[in-house]
Protein backbone atom coordinates (compact mmCIF):
# COMPACT_ATOMS: atom_id res chain seq x y z
CA UNK A 1 0.00 0.00 0.00
CA UNK A 2 1.41 3.48 -1.07
CA UNK A 3 0.68 6.30 1.16
CA UNK A 4 0.91 9.95 -0.47
CA UNK A 5 2.08 11.85 2.47
CA UNK A 6 2.73 15.70 1.01
CA UNK A 7 0.24 18.21 -0.16
CA UNK A 8 1.95 20.92 -2.30
CA UNK A 9 1.19 23.53 -3.88
CA UNK A 10 -2.40 24.40 -5.06
CA UNK A 11 -5.16 21.69 -6.94
CA UNK A 12 -3.43 21.07 -9.92
CA UNK A 13 -0.19 20.17 -7.80
CA UNK A 14 -2.57 17.84 -5.70
CA UNK A 15 -3.93 15.88 -8.82
CA UNK A 16 -0.29 15.94 -10.27
CA UNK A 17 0.78 14.36 -6.92
CA UNK A 18 -1.38 11.93 -7.03
CA UNK A 19 -2.42 10.36 -10.55
CA UNK A 20 1.07 8.27 -10.78
CA UNK A 21 0.23 6.46 -7.72
CA UNK A 22 -3.74 6.07 -9.04
CA UNK A 23 -2.27 4.60 -12.24
CA UNK A 24 -0.04 2.47 -10.82
CA UNK A 25 -2.73 0.87 -8.06
CA UNK A 26 -5.13 0.42 -10.97
CA UNK A 27 -2.31 -1.04 -13.08
CA UNK A 28 -1.52 -3.51 -10.00
CA UNK A 29 -4.55 -3.44 -8.07
CA UNK A 30 -3.20 -2.53 -5.15
CA UNK A 31 -4.60 0.00 -2.56
CA UNK A 32 -3.01 4.08 -1.50
CA UNK A 33 -3.79 6.16 0.93
CA UNK A 34 -4.04 9.93 0.77
CA UNK A 35 -3.79 11.85 3.92
CA UNK A 36 -3.64 15.32 3.08
CA UNK A 37 -6.63 16.05 -0.01
CA UNK A 38 -6.99 19.11 -1.33
CA UNK A 39 -9.83 21.18 -1.10
CA UNK A 40 -11.52 20.70 -3.99
CA UNK A 41 -11.92 16.33 -3.48
CA UNK A 42 -15.76 17.14 -2.90
CA UNK A 43 -15.87 18.03 -7.03
CA UNK A 44 -14.39 14.70 -7.53
CA UNK A 45 -17.02 11.96 -6.51
CA UNK A 46 -15.43 8.96 -8.14
CA UNK A 47 -12.03 9.96 -6.50
CA UNK A 48 -13.19 10.38 -2.98
CA UNK A 49 -14.74 7.28 -3.13
CA UNK A 50 -12.87 5.16 -5.15
CA UNK A 51 -12.84 1.27 -3.28
CA UNK A 52 -8.46 0.82 -3.23
CA UNK A 53 -8.40 4.83 -2.48
CA UNK A 54 -8.17 5.92 1.30
CA UNK A 55 -8.53 9.52 3.01
CA UNK A 56 -8.61 8.76 6.53
CA UNK A 57 -8.43 12.51 7.07
CA UNK A 58 -11.67 13.20 5.16
CA UNK A 59 -14.51 13.65 7.92
CA UNK A 60 -17.48 15.49 6.49
CA UNK A 61 -19.00 16.90 9.91
CA UNK A 62 -16.17 17.96 10.74
CA UNK A 63 -15.60 20.27 7.66
CA UNK A 64 -18.89 21.63 8.02
CA UNK A 65 -18.01 23.38 10.89
CA UNK A 66 -17.39 27.52 10.80
CA UNK A 67 -13.82 26.85 10.77
CA UNK A 68 -13.20 23.23 10.00
CA UNK A 69 -11.63 23.75 6.91
CA UNK A 70 -9.35 26.91 8.22
CA UNK A 71 -8.21 23.97 11.25
CA UNK A 72 -7.50 21.22 8.91
CA UNK A 73 -6.01 23.66 5.95
CA UNK A 74 -3.16 24.76 9.06
CA UNK A 75 -3.07 21.08 10.13
CA UNK A 76 -2.29 20.33 6.59
CA UNK A 77 0.66 23.02 6.48
CA UNK A 78 2.16 22.28 9.82
CA UNK A 79 2.48 18.41 9.38
CA UNK A 80 3.78 18.86 5.91
CA UNK A 81 6.59 21.37 6.75
CA UNK A 82 7.83 19.54 10.34
CA UNK A 83 11.24 17.75 10.47
CA UNK A 84 9.86 15.33 12.94
CA UNK A 85 6.81 14.81 11.06
CA UNK A 86 9.59 14.03 7.83
CA UNK A 87 10.85 11.30 9.67
CA UNK A 88 7.62 9.88 11.14
CA UNK A 89 6.74 9.57 7.77
CA UNK A 90 10.11 8.11 6.26
CA UNK A 91 9.77 5.30 9.15
CA UNK A 92 6.59 4.76 8.15
CA UNK A 93 7.33 3.88 4.58
CA UNK A 94 5.13 6.88 3.08
CA UNK A 95 5.56 8.73 -0.14
CA UNK A 96 5.52 12.09 -1.15
CA UNK A 97 3.75 11.88 -4.13
CA UNK A 98 5.27 15.53 -5.96
CA UNK A 99 8.25 12.84 -6.13
CA UNK A 100 6.55 10.28 -8.51
CA UNK A 101 5.66 12.91 -11.16
CA UNK A 102 8.46 10.91 -13.29
CA UNK A 103 6.91 7.47 -12.82
CA UNK A 104 5.38 7.30 -16.38
CA UNK A 105 5.19 3.71 -16.03
CA UNK A 106 1.30 2.86 -15.95
CA UNK A 107 0.26 6.34 -17.51
CA UNK A 108 -0.62 5.82 -21.10
CA UNK A 109 -2.59 2.27 -20.28
CA UNK A 110 -4.89 3.66 -17.32
CA UNK A 111 -5.52 6.93 -18.92
CA UNK A 112 -9.37 5.71 -19.61
CA UNK A 113 -9.57 4.71 -15.60
CA UNK A 114 -7.78 7.62 -14.55
CA UNK A 115 -10.15 10.22 -16.64
CA UNK A 116 -12.72 8.38 -14.94
CA UNK A 117 -11.66 8.63 -11.24
CA UNK A 118 -10.71 12.34 -11.89
CA UNK A 119 -14.04 13.22 -13.66
CA UNK A 120 -15.57 16.47 -11.72
CA UNK A 121 -19.23 15.96 -10.16
CA UNK A 122 -21.69 15.52 -13.19
CA UNK A 123 -23.13 19.04 -12.51
CA UNK A 124 -19.56 20.25 -13.27
CA UNK A 125 -19.09 18.56 -16.16
CA UNK A 126 -22.54 19.75 -17.71
CA UNK A 127 -21.79 23.19 -17.33
CA UNK A 128 -18.20 22.72 -19.18
CA UNK A 129 -19.56 21.02 -22.11
CA UNK A 130 -22.66 23.49 -22.23
CA UNK A 131 -19.91 25.95 -22.42
CA UNK A 132 -17.76 24.85 -24.94
CA UNK A 133 -21.06 23.41 -26.75
CA UNK A 134 -22.08 27.22 -27.13
CA UNK A 135 -18.56 28.58 -28.15
CA UNK A 136 -18.57 25.74 -30.99
CA UNK A 137 -22.08 26.74 -32.75
CA UNK A 138 -20.07 29.76 -34.40
CA UNK A 139 -16.94 27.80 -34.54
CA UNK A 140 -14.80 25.42 -36.08
CA UNK A 141 -11.83 25.10 -33.70
CA UNK A 142 -12.30 26.21 -29.91
CA UNK A 143 -8.74 27.31 -28.27
CA UNK A 144 -8.85 27.58 -24.04
CA UNK A 145 -6.75 30.30 -22.86
CA UNK A 146 -5.05 30.28 -19.43
CA UNK A 147 -4.95 33.88 -18.45
CA UNK A 148 -2.71 33.39 -15.12
CA UNK A 149 -1.05 36.70 -13.55
CA UNK A 150 -1.53 37.28 -10.21
CA UNK A 151 1.47 35.91 -8.39
CA UNK A 152 2.96 35.43 -11.84
CA UNK A 153 4.11 39.04 -11.39
CA UNK A 154 7.01 37.99 -9.41
CA UNK A 155 7.02 33.85 -9.99
CA UNK A 156 10.83 33.96 -11.51
CA UNK A 157 11.21 37.39 -11.72
CA UNK A 158 8.01 38.04 -13.99
CA UNK A 159 9.12 36.22 -16.50
CA UNK A 160 5.96 34.91 -17.66
CA UNK A 161 3.79 37.62 -16.61
CA UNK A 162 1.64 38.77 -19.75
CA UNK A 163 -0.84 41.97 -19.89
CA UNK A 164 -3.97 41.49 -20.88
CA UNK A 165 -2.88 43.09 -24.39
CA UNK A 166 -0.13 40.40 -24.71
CA UNK A 167 -2.78 37.54 -24.32
CA UNK A 168 -5.07 39.62 -26.88
CA UNK A 169 -2.19 39.86 -29.80
CA UNK A 170 -1.26 36.05 -28.91
CA UNK A 171 -4.62 35.17 -29.51
CA UNK A 172 -5.02 37.38 -32.49
CA UNK A 173 -1.75 35.20 -33.61
CA UNK A 174 -3.42 32.29 -33.16
CA UNK A 175 -6.63 33.09 -34.83
CA UNK A 176 -3.82 33.99 -38.01
CA UNK A 177 -2.75 30.43 -37.78
CA UNK A 178 -5.90 29.02 -38.04
CA UNK A 179 -7.11 31.20 -40.71
CA UNK A 180 -9.35 29.05 -42.62
CA UNK A 181 -11.22 28.01 -39.35
CA UNK A 182 -13.69 29.91 -37.12
CA UNK A 183 -11.99 30.01 -34.16
CA UNK A 184 -13.36 30.65 -30.48
CA UNK A 185 -11.75 31.30 -27.13
CA UNK A 186 -12.65 29.67 -23.71
CA UNK A 187 -10.64 32.68 -21.33
CA UNK A 188 -10.18 30.71 -17.71
CA UNK A 189 -8.56 33.00 -14.99
CA UNK A 190 -9.48 34.07 -11.76
CA UNK A 191 -9.36 37.73 -12.28
CA UNK A 192 -12.20 40.34 -13.17
CA UNK A 193 -12.41 41.18 -16.76
CA UNK A 194 -14.43 40.83 -19.70
CA UNK A 195 -14.11 38.42 -22.68
CA UNK A 196 -15.14 41.65 -24.53
CA UNK A 197 -11.66 42.90 -23.45
CA UNK A 198 -10.33 40.97 -26.85
CA UNK A 199 -11.41 43.08 -30.17
CA UNK A 200 -11.67 40.66 -32.59
CA UNK A 201 -11.88 37.54 -31.07
CA UNK A 202 -14.91 35.48 -30.24
CA UNK A 203 -14.23 34.88 -26.68
CA UNK A 204 -16.26 33.75 -23.55
CA UNK A 205 -16.37 32.73 -19.90
CA UNK A 206 -18.14 32.01 -16.71
CA UNK A 207 -19.35 35.13 -15.69
CA UNK A 208 -17.65 38.77 -14.80
CA UNK A 209 -16.53 37.44 -11.44
CA UNK A 210 -13.81 34.67 -10.76
CA UNK A 211 -14.90 31.42 -11.26
CA UNK A 212 -14.31 27.88 -9.78
CA UNK A 213 -11.21 26.51 -10.36
CA UNK A 214 -12.35 23.13 -11.50
CA UNK A 215 -14.88 24.12 -13.72
CA UNK A 216 -12.59 26.46 -15.78
CA UNK A 217 -10.01 23.55 -15.43
CA UNK A 218 -12.19 21.08 -17.11
CA UNK A 219 -13.36 23.57 -19.79
CA UNK A 220 -10.09 23.75 -20.77
CA UNK A 221 -9.99 20.14 -20.87
CA UNK A 222 -12.60 19.84 -23.55
CA UNK A 223 -11.27 22.49 -25.88
CA UNK A 224 -9.54 21.66 -29.17
CA UNK A 225 -6.32 23.75 -27.96
CA UNK A 226 -5.34 25.28 -25.16
CA UNK A 227 -2.57 28.24 -24.88
CA UNK A 228 -1.03 29.78 -21.69
CA UNK A 229 2.08 30.28 -19.05
CA UNK A 230 4.14 27.35 -17.83
CA UNK A 231 1.42 25.99 -15.07
CA UNK A 232 0.90 22.30 -13.71
CA UNK A 233 -3.05 23.79 -14.63
CA UNK A 234 -3.10 24.23 -18.09
CA UNK A 235 -0.88 20.69 -17.98
CA UNK A 236 -3.62 18.95 -16.39
CA UNK A 237 -5.90 19.98 -18.76
CA UNK A 238 -4.22 19.02 -21.33
CA UNK A 239 -3.54 15.77 -20.04
CA UNK A 240 -6.71 14.60 -18.51
CA UNK A 241 -8.71 15.79 -21.43
CA UNK A 242 -5.92 14.71 -24.48
CA UNK A 243 -5.96 18.15 -25.75
CA UNK A 244 -2.66 19.82 -27.50
CA UNK A 245 -1.37 22.60 -25.66
CA UNK A 246 0.88 25.67 -25.90
CA UNK A 247 3.39 26.96 -23.43
CA UNK A 248 3.52 30.44 -23.82
CA UNK A 249 7.59 31.54 -23.52
CA UNK A 250 7.15 34.99 -24.89
CA UNK A 251 4.75 37.91 -25.43
CA UNK A 252 6.17 37.62 -29.04
CA UNK A 253 5.31 34.45 -29.69
CA UNK A 254 4.38 33.27 -32.82
CA UNK A 255 2.40 29.89 -33.84
CA UNK A 256 1.95 26.96 -36.51
CA UNK A 257 -0.17 23.94 -35.52
CA UNK A 258 2.81 21.90 -34.53
CA UNK A 259 3.40 24.78 -31.55
CA UNK A 260 0.59 22.31 -29.92
CA UNK A 261 1.50 18.95 -28.20
CA UNK A 262 -1.03 16.95 -26.01
CA UNK A 263 1.29 16.67 -22.66
CA UNK A 264 1.04 12.80 -21.74
CA UNK A 265 2.88 13.00 -18.18
CA UNK A 266 4.52 15.85 -16.30
CA UNK A 267 7.64 16.23 -18.20
CA UNK A 268 6.80 15.65 -21.71
CA UNK A 269 4.62 16.23 -24.65
CA UNK A 270 3.49 13.81 -27.00
CA UNK A 271 5.99 15.61 -29.39
CA UNK A 272 8.90 14.53 -27.81
CA UNK A 273 9.53 18.00 -26.06
CA UNK A 274 10.83 17.97 -22.86
CA UNK A 275 9.64 20.54 -20.19
CA UNK A 276 11.91 22.35 -17.56
CA UNK A 277 11.24 21.65 -14.02
CA UNK A 278 10.13 25.38 -13.23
Amino acid sequence: MRIICDAPGQTCNRLWTYVASVARCVAEKKRMVILFYDWTIEDFPALLHCPFIYFPLYQPWFLRLPKGWGWYKSLTWKTTHNKVCDKLFHLFGCTKGWQTRSDTRYLRQTMPELQRLFRPADGIMAHAEAMVASLRQEADLVVGVHIRRGDYATWHDGRFFYSLEDYHQLMLRVQQCYADRRVAFFISSNEDFSADDFEGCRCMRFGREPSGAILDLYTLSLCDRIMGPYSSYSRWASFIGEVPLCFLASADQQFTDASFSTIVDFFHFANGEEIYDW
